[in-house]
């Protein structure tokens, strides 16, 4: 299937792919006037902050993955649960689930830590200059798309800031508020460009920031002892590409694992043996997802992308939709799953963002940025965003590797890919979209690396995912067997994976998904492209 909404884009100055155009246009901006991908990431992500808020703000996280030329890193911008976050807290205010909305699923809010630390280590702009697209967006306005307005409406009427902040008018948002914020924080004095970075990082998390960002369980200490970190990637072989992940401290190795799982022929392109296996192995590695994953406990993580692992979940595979959860490896404890739960708030409605940069120096980046939604939280007074969710994608039961214990990391969905092919190319790619994102990267993926479309055909293909595992967002339901297809899915595929006894819900043909990729040939070619669902992402570059 090589249906294309748009062309692949190819240059070789710079490229930059993201879910909203005004933040492709800032990236792309920075490029033209000199700035690397680093700085061109930075200034693209305030950006989206200002410009898709009902899908990431600054009170949010962010997972990313640069390529400097030689080698892949990740910086984890994923705040960690207030020192004061408990189970038996939680028990104490009648919880059994942590909620979905308001201040008691806060965590630290790590993106504003992590994008400082792309731009101090790597990039070589000041930060002023980098807000300046953003705070340009919150100050002079920009378009009111349906889905904020659809957000908007969802918003508690108690949440009196929040309701004169979103106000849109003449179907343009502003958020003076923001500005002013952004403004004063980046107004700083130093010796060095990093000495003025790691000032505005003090205001953020050590100063009069920081005491307007107290809520729920979240308390100054935690707040100012707070950074962002430099880590090494997870990997995996897979053909003649390396695959590069965040560690299992989200759920970026799940991905890895879905690799490892598929056999050497899948069949013609999205037939029932492509989508059924597909399908079928990423019910295996959510399983262990669930069961293994997350940052309260060690993860095997070497057992679970060996070889030899892969061979024996491999063998679970028939030609039937499994009706069970079958987690591997040794005593697993997987989650216990319940219908309803005391406490229930109202389930979270957010989303998030991606973004992917390409230059002409051989640098690249993927950034999965989400959370602090302007529906999540009622925005903060003076700052002019909202607190972030992300501690409800802990488990209030004891013992999992995912439980809630202070100063630990969610498990988060957020999960940007890189990949390294044998001749030297390097491919940065992602999508939002909670626990479909590394369903819908890894289909991305195979229509590329194994079935040979281009960027563009490949986001372009019909999507399709599972939610055969508890969902990583309250109340965190699971359907057994449960399949959902865009409708431009073949047939006779959908035909036959009912046949196989999955539980097929056909969507809208542009329904899933919102991928963006760039790439970097070794001859320095450069390729990107974006998302035509919901008429928002674009790809620029020259």
């Amino acid at each position: 299937m090589r249906f294309t909404t748009r062309p692949e884009l190819n240059g070789t100055f710079g490229m930059v792919a993201s879910t909203h155009w005004l933040a492709s246009a800032a990236g792309m901006a920075v490029l033209e006037r000199g700035g690397n991908a680093f700085d061109a990431a930075c200034a693209a992500g305030f950006a989206l902050q200002v410009v898709e808020p009902h899908m990431n703000g600054p009170g949010g996280d962010l997972p990313l993955l640069l390529w400097d030329g030689s080698r892949v890193r990740v910086i984890c911008g994923q705040g960690p649960s207030p020192a004061a976050a408990t189970i038996d807290a939680y028990r104490e205010r009648g919880y059994d689930l942590v909620p979905g909305i308001g201040p008691y699923a806060a965590c630290v809010p790590g993106a504003f830590d992590a994008w400082c630390t792309l731009l101090r280590d790597f990039g070589t702009w000041e930060l002023a200059d980098v807000l300046a697209f953003a705070i340009g967006y919150a100050r002079d306005g920009f378009p009111a798309t349906p889905g904020i307005i659809s957000a908007i409406a969802r918003l508690d009427p108690a949440w009196d800031v929040s309701a004169a902040i979103w106000r849109a008018r003449d179907g343009r948002l502003r958020n003076p508020m923001l500005a002013d914020l952004y403004e004063r924080v980046a107004t700083v004095h130093g010796p060095t460009r990093e000495a003025r970075i790691d000032a505005a990082r003090d205001r953020w998390y050590r100063g009069w920031v920081a005491e307007q960002l107290v809520a729920g369980f979240l308390a100054p200490e935690d707040l100012a002892a707070y950074r962002a970190v430099v880590e090494e990637p997870v990997s995996l072989r897979f053909r003649d590409w390396t695959v590069f992940k965040t560690g299992p401290w989200g759920q970026g190795p799940v991905l890895l694992q879905q690799l490892a799982l598929l056999p050497d022929d899948l069949g013609p392109f999205l037939g029932i043996d492509h989508v059924h296996t597909v399908i079928e192995g990423a019910k295996l590695a959510f399983a262990d997802r669930d069961a293994w994953y997350g940052d309260s406990a060690p993860v095997p993580l070497d057992l679970l992308l060996s070889a030899e692992y892969a061979a024996e979940r491999r063998a679970l595979i028939d030609d039937t939709a499994s009706g069970e959860l079958r987690p591997g490896g040794p005593s697993p404890r997987y989650p216990t799953v319940r219908a309803g739960a005391v406490g229930d708030a109202e389930p979270t409605r957010g989303d998030t963002c991606h973004l992917d940069v390409a230059d002409r120096f051989g640098n690249l980046v993927s950034a999965t940025p989400s959370g602090g939604w302007l529906q999540s939280s009622p925005a903060i007074d003076g700052l002019g965003f909202a607190l972030g969710t992300r501690a409800q994608m802990f488990w209030l039961e004891e013992g999992l590797p995912s439980s809630l214990k202070p100063g630990v990391r969610p498990r988060t969905t957020l999960s940007p890919s890189m990949a390294v092919h044998d001749d030297g190319t390097v491919l940065a790619f992602g999508t939002p979209g909670g626990d479909q994102q590394d369903q819908w990267s890894l289909q991305f993926f195979l229509a590329h690396a194994a079935f040979g479309l281009n960027l563009q055909e490949a986001i372009d293909a019909p999507m399709f995912h599972t939610d055969h595992f508890p969902s990583s967002f309250h109340p965190r339901e699971v359907a057994l067997r449960a399949v959902t297809a865009e409708g431009r899915l073949p047939a006779d595929t959908i035909a036959a994976l009912r046949e196989r006894g999955h539980a097929v819900d056909v969507t809208p043909d542009w329904s899933q998904g919102r991928l963006s990729a760039v790439s970097r040939a070794p001859d320095g070619l450069l390729r990107a492209a974006a998302n035509p669902r919901g008429m928002q992402g674009y790809a620029v570059g020259r």
